[in-house]
């Protein structure tokens, strides 16, 4: 895949500004990645980051898993000091409201409240982009919250229509449809125009976020073999191929509908920049087969750069010291990146 001329994460950190990291579930594997993630960098590296969400939390996970680490409460206004992992409070639970991989009401009012903060503050101009840990959707429901994730959640808050997801690594990047829904309700969502407005958000976000001047799409079909000349499914013949032509005409350098079971195959292999998909798990197998341990969540069409780690709260290792940073670094350094290359976009080739 084509990358941005400018490579390497110290290039970006020294025009950034201010990155908030979101906690997660407070009994996930959240609080110990982000300690684990701060304690192994550099501290020019991460000079700019700021974690919302709970400081005892974080001291409790310290403390418990031996992870040094210089916590300290923040506000907007103060200094950020190298060394330090400031913490702008949200919530502050105590060590008896907490049991790893156990969720309650409590913690998952706590986990959405730093969701609400993050974007308050990234409103008023406080940071520039946001990293997310991950989230328990049962918790969030528990707690009041009806979104079925992360993504409608953060859409509800910034009063976006059409959030994208997005899965992003360095051999396939995909965007969705459809989201989390059925399977069999994925046909009935399924629209031309839904489709072309997803390949132009697609198309706008390799160019501005990723560097890449002509991004080349392909669009995966909906049923095997993509459709068999209508032997299998009409949906390729009557909603994805008008799509496809409309979003040509309007000079999108795209093809399809594939097969889904070669095209993937053929993105990761540089054929494609990236890979417009009709369900959630069409583009997440093939994603994360690829890209388990360093994969990226983005969620294109809101008005702020997010990036997330692409697990989830992981409870049956929350607090046992094993959790990888892997994820978390590779969301960091995407957000930083994004933020360099929509500040540098030039849209004329």
């Amino acid at each position: 895949m084509a990358e941005p001329a400018h490579s390497g994460k110290d290039i970006y950190v020294e025009h950034m500004s201010k990155i908030a990291i979101s906690m997660g579930c407070p009994v996930g594997i959240g609080p110990e990645i982000i300690l684990k993630y701060f304690a192994t960098s550099a501290p020019d590296q991460t000079c700019n980051m700021v974690v919302i969400g709970d400081l005892g939390v974080l001291e409790h996970c310290a403390a418990t898993l031996e992870i040094p680490a210089r916590l300290k409460p923040w506000r907007p206004g103060q200094e950020l000091v190298a060394g330090e992992i400031p913490v702008l409070e949200t919530s502050r639970l105590t060590p008896e409201d907490l049991v790893w991989g156990r969720p309650t009401i409590k913690t998952g009012q706590a986990m959405a409240t730093a969701i609400e903060q993050a974007v308050h503050f990234i409103k008023e101009g406080v940071f520039s982009a946001l990293v997310t840990c991950p989230i328990s959707k049962a918790a969030l429901h528990d707690a009041g919250y009806h979104f079925p994730g992360h993504t409608e959640m953060l859409a509800h808050l910034s009063h976006s229509s059409q959030p994208v997801m997005m899965m992003a690594g360095s051999r396939l990047r995909v965007t969705l449809a459809t989201i989390h829904c059925a399977l069999a309700e994925v046909p009935t969502l399924l629209t031309s125009r839904g489709i072309v407005d997803l390949i132009m958000i697609t198309h706008a976000s390799l160019q501005q976020d990723f560097g890449i001047h002509q991004p080349r799409i392909a669009v995966a079909g909906l049923n095997p073999h993509g459709g068999e000349s209508g032997l299998f499914g009409h949906e390729e013949d009557e909603i994805i191929l008008p799509a496809v032509r409309l979003a040509q005409a309007a000079g999108i350098t795209i093809s399809g509908p594939f097969p889904p079971d070669t095209v993937f195959h053929r993105a990761a292999g540089g054929a494609f920049d990236a890979v417009v998909c009709m369900y959630h798990d069409q583009g997440l197998i093939p994603f994360k087969l690829l890209h388990f341990s360093d994969g990226v969540n983005v969620t294109l069409g809101l008005p702020f750069i997010r990036t997330s780690v692409d697990h989830g709260t992981a409870y049956d290792i929350a607090g046992q010291g094993k959790a990888a940073t892997s994820s978390l670094a590779a969301a960091i350094e995407l957000a930083i990146r994004m933020e360099y290359n929509r500040r540098n976009f030039n849209p004329t080739p």
